[in-house]
């Protein structure tokens, strides 16, 4: 049986850790995060198990939506944006999202949790990086 500290840890997602707000430090947290959520709606798209859209599930896919916009900006010109508001959104929603996970898991019984687990972390195995970046318009590959 999961237990609510095993549920954050799907597919490898910890409990929110201190995040850094450089640039070079909030890419790959992003990257990750953007990542780990991709998996999660695949094997839920997979298993047809999301099919209703329920409200849980649309917070996740607006938490999503938030750190790819973030990442976005991150390919922007410095100067562009107003990094200290960008930076204290964009943290405020990566610690939200493993709260909006475990609301939106504790819909399934243990059961379908734990296939959930092992698909998850299946389907997150095989993600590259790039993945991250899928539904980001203009997205240049070589932005650091």
């Amino acid at each position: 049986m999961l237990r609510r500290r095993d549920i954050g840890n799907l597919s490898g997602m910890a409990r929110p850790p201190r995040h850094r707000t450089s640039r070079e430090g909030l890419r790959p947290q992003l990257e990750a995060c953007r990542l780990d959520l991709r998996a999660l709606f695949r094997v839920l798209d997979r298993m047809r198990l999301a099919q209703d859209l329920p409200a849980e599930l649309r917070r996740l896919q607006e938490l999503d939506a938030d750190l790819a916009e973030a990442l976005w900006v991150l390919d922007q010109p410095p100067g562009k944006f107003d990094w200290t508001a960008m930076a204290r959104d964009t943290l405020a929603s990566l610690t939200r999202v493993v709260a909006a996970r475990e609301a939106f898991l504790a819909v399934f019984d243990a059961s379908t949790r734990a296939q959930l687990e092992a698909r998850v972390q299946g389907m997150r195995s095989v993600l590259t990086p790039s993945d991250a970046y899928l539904d980001i318009p203009g997205r240049d590959p070589f932005a650091q």
